[in-house]
């Protein structure tokens, strides 16, 4: 009891483990989700952080490169004046100040500077300064004012180094209020003497009114300095840093006044904000364009956006939580729940199922397996060695053999997957299979395969033999004769025979599948009586049989098994009542005097059973090599058939029908002919039999049916066209439509087409043959019923079906007129036909004496050589005109 309770104890926590290690790897993974959601965010939201700032470095640089490319532009202009102005003043050749001021203090001059100021529009225009530093002339007023710029830092400098050639500078304005930008170059004698300067000047707010136009944006500026640091304007304007200094600082700062274009990021010696700055060097003038934009305005959207996913984030982790607590939750709720669906399981389980932990012990036993063995729970129970289950086993008459040693080999193998089917001792077959446990141990399952061994066996059985016959069928002969072609090496003929049993079909068709199907047995005993236990007999399929004669190649013998079993097969049958005589065909190919090879041997017995079928059936043949060259001839033949339509090879003939009693043509029969190109004319008999076999006789019918009508549109009104129609064409179900698409495309009256169908297409399924005959009665056309008296029950066919003529078959003309003739059946025939307002046409009349007895015998029509073969259409149509001339 102890250890009962010890192991049951020991089941719940691998029940508790098993539940357990899901819901710890959900929370796990759950925690795994948040954290990757956190960093994810954080990246996200770092990588925006540095995109942002990207793309505020990317517009400043913009903003300063189409800066500095217009104020190069501008300052350019200033440039090309003041050269202009200076080559002016300095092709007069002075070489003394004196000099140049009185020739340059004169109103000509002032008009000169005007004149070339002119082209340019500014506030403080081109002035003209002497060595002392006074205004001796202005193209903007005349005369000028008393000012002097000796006390300015670029005069200074111009004046005292002869290098240096032009000087910028932000200066308080002495013609207005505010300070000016001056733009100033030295005016030199002919031997480099200072003569003066000439200047030009902008104001800051004329510079700064451009750099608002282009709207950088909130906490942003724009700034144009000198390169020595000197601030010449700036937006927003602050008037106190005008004219300051800022080459000052780190070197990140002095940069910007160094380096031909800069983008970095420092903090503003203007208002100490950590900014975004963008400088570029002017290309013509010693200027840079300096646009700065504080971190903060630069990261304005960034500080959105991160907003919006820190949300989203926290929302997200908030959801998962929740998800993960109500899952949990769920999950606790259910497990007692699934522990009850788990036993219940594994007790309603068809299998018997036991596991044992690595000690040999007992963890689970299902109910199924107490069962399945009439075993008692009080011994098969938790616990309890595996030893001890199997002499349980024993001791209540389950189990047969030696405990111990049975036991031994399980526990052997206990790390392998095992799998073996015993039987009970009450016959019962069980499977059972072994399971290597991941922690050590086992699982066994029993299950009761009794049932579907059987059913393995009947399948199988069923996969090798005939259901029909219990033959072997093809599968089964096709592995017996892959031993018997091993076994050639050997000196080990053999030899196969095809049998095709003869007019199965008519008799399947005309007395049921049920005669049928007894006759295919009956053949089979039949069969399995001609040979020797030695001996295959299969069947093939449908009326096709095999035998596979081992030991001979001798071709006597064969022969005579041949004729032995055509003996047999023409005894009468009892079939469900009905006595049938039967008759086959049969082709025999010899191994290896015929080949080794499997399919060639299949392939040449299956010729000579044609070859016997073609000679009259009811006989056998041996394969001989002019086989395979008639079947080479019969495939060359279909080849160039599927491609005469195409090629316009056939051509139709006419064969005149002729009214007995008037003696005049009435109609003509559509006749196919094939004029091969290199064959010449070939037979129907040769071609026809192909073409149904093919199924091309169906589109070579609809071309007929098509062309006959055309032509016999062309001819007088009372002449009418008949037109075979095939088995094929008859089942496919539209032939009414075909019918009326060919009347309405030639234009011919309906009642003058006649569409002769043979009992054949009767036989199958009499219901529908009834719908099609019925459609094309509706549509106005005539139909007669060809070959007559050559088939089965035609009779009742005429009983059934609604004919306009009957055609006497030529086997039932041949002789009439002789003694012993068939005047007595076409009498009947005729006689039978009046009865039923039908009209009769005999094939085949070839004498006078034929056609006299016919018009006495009360016949209504004729068809024959004794008045004309089937000629071509244009032969026709002379014979048409020369009767309608002689009427």
């Amino acid at each position: 009891m102890g250890a009962s309770i010890r192991w049951t104890a020991r089941l719940r926590v691998l029940l508790r483990q098993w539940r357990g290690a899901p819901l710890t790897w959900l929370i796990i993974g759950g925690f795994v989700l948040m954290a990757a959601m956190a960093i994810g965010t954080g990246l996200t939201v770092d990588r925006f952080r540095q995109n942002a700032i990207e793309s505020g470095r990317e517009s400043l640089e913009s903003s300063v490169r189409l800066l500095a490319r217009h104020f190069d532009r501008e300052f350019a202009d200033f440039t090309v004046l003041q050269k202009s102005i200076i080559a002016e003043l300095e092709s007069h050749g002075i070489d003394s100040p004196d000099v140049f001021r009185s020739e340059m203090a004169t109103l000509a001059m002032h008009e000169v500077l005007r004149t070339k100021a002119s082209g340019w529009s500014d506030i403080a225009g081109a002035n003209v300064f002497d060595a002392s530093g006074a205004l001796i002339n202005s193209s903007k007023r005349w005369p000028v004012a008393d000012i002097s710029v000796s006390d300015r830092g670029y005069f200074i400098r111009l004046k005292n180094d002869p290098a240096l050639q032009e000087e910028i500078e932000v200066v308080p304005g002495r013609f207005g209020n505010g300070p000016a930008i001056v733009f100033a170059r030295r005016v030199s004698g002919p031997h480099g003497e200072f003569l003066g300067v000439v200047s030009r000047a902008i104001t800051p707010e004329q510079l700064e009114s451009f750099f608002a136009s282009t709207g950088l944006g909130e906490d942003s500026s724009i700034a144009m300095h000198h390169q020595n640091g000197q601030l010449l304007a700036r937006v927003p304007h602050v008037d106190a840093m005008i004219g300051q200094n800022y080459r000052t600082g780190s070197p990140e700062q002095k940069a910007v006044f160094e380096r031909s274009f800069v983008t970095t990021q420092l903090e503003s010696p203007i208002d100490g904000k950590e900014r975004i700055v963008a400088s570029r060097m002017l290309t013509g003038e010693p200027l840079v364009v300096v646009a700065t934009r504080s971190l903060d305005a630069t990261l304005a959207t960034w500080r959105t956006q991160t907003k919006f996913f820190v949300t989203v984030a926290v929302l997200s982790i908030g959801l998962l939580v929740l998800t993960l607590f109500l899952i949990f939750r769920q999950v606790t709720n259910r497990v007692s729940l699934e522990k009850q669906r788990l036993d219940t399981a594994m007790n309603t389980m068809t299998q018997g199922l036991l596991m044992f932990d690595q000690d040999e012990r007992l963890i689970v036993c299902n109910r199924r397996y107490i069962d399945m063995y009439g075993l008692s729970t009080a011994v098969v129970k938790p616990g309890v060695d595996f030893r001890d289950v199997i002499q349980h086993r024993a001791d209540t008459g389950s189990f047969e053999g030696d405990v111990d040693a049975y036991c031994d080999r399980i526990l052997s193998q206990v790390g392998l997957t095992q799998s073996s089917i015993v039987e009970t001792t009450d016959g019962r077959l069980i499977e059972i299979k072994n399971h290597p446990g991941a922690a050590g141990g086992w699982l066994a399952t029993h299950d009761d395969v009794t049932e579907r061994i059987r059913a393995d066996e009947r399948i199988a059985h069923m996969a090798h033999y005939d259901a029909l016959t219990d033959l072997p069928n093809r599968v089964l002969m096709r592995g017996h004769l892959e031993r018997r072609v091993a076994e050639l090496s050997h000196g080990k003929p053999f030899a196969i025979l095809y049998i095709d049993v003869d007019e199965f079909k008519g008799v399947n068709d005309s007395l049921g599948h049920e005669v049928g199907d007894e006759l295919l047995r009956q053949v089979a005993s039949r069969l399995r009586a001609c040979v020797s236990g030695n001996d295959l007999v299969a069947r093939l399929g449908g009326d096709e049989f095999a035998i596979v004669k081992a030991g001979t190649s001798d071709q006597a013998e064969l022969s005579s098994l041949a004729e032995r079993i055509l003996t047999s097969l023409r005894l009468p049958v009892d079939c469900k009542g009905q006595e049938i005589t039967t008759d086959a065909s049969i082709g025999i190919a010899v191994a290896p005097d015929h080949g080794d090879i499997i399919d060639d041997l299949l392939k040449r017995a299956d010729l000579a059973m044609y070859a016997a079928k073609s000679e009259g059936r009811g006989t056998f043949r041996i394969f001989v090599p002019e086989y395979d060259a008639k079947a080479r001839q019969r495939r060359q033949l279909e080849l160039d058939l599927r491609q005469a339509l195409a090629r316009r090879e056939f051509e139709v003939h006419y064969q005149p029908l002729v009214d007995l009693s008037a003696n005049v043509v009435t109609g003509c029969e559509a006749l196919l002919r094939w004029r091969h190109p290199e064959r010449g004319m070939v037979s129907p008999a040769d071609f026809i039999p192909v073409a149904e076999d093919t199924g091309l006789i169906g589109e070579i019918g609809e071309w007929v049916l098509r062309q006959a009508c055309t032509e016999a549109a062309s001819w007088p009104g009372d002449i009418h066209i008949a037109v075979n129609v095939s088995p094929v064409q008859f089942r496919s179900k539209t032939l009414a439509l075909k019918v009326a698409a060919a009347l309405a495309e030639s234009g011919l009256a309906p009642e003058r087409l006649e569409l002769e169908i043979t009992e054949t297409v009767l036989i199958r399924d009499d219901e529908e043959a009834l719908t099609i005959l019925q459609q094309l009665r509706e549509l106005g056309v005539r139909i007669a019923l060809d070959d007559f008296g050559t088939g089965y029950s035609s009779l009742s066919y005429l009983h059934r079906f609604p004919f306009d003529k009957i055609k006497i078959d030529r086997s039932f003309i041949s002789d009439i007129g002789q003694s012993e003739d068939s005047s007595p059946i076409v009498q009947a025939v005729v006689h039978m036909a009046a009865a039923r307002h039908m009209a009769t046409t005999a094939e085949g009349v070839e004498t006078e004496a034929q056609r006299e007895v016919l018009r006495q015998l009360g016949c209504s029509q004729m068809q024959g050589w004794l008045f004309s073969p089937a000629v071509p259409a244009a032969k026709l149509k002379q014979l048409l005109s020369k009767q309608a001339a002689a009427a």
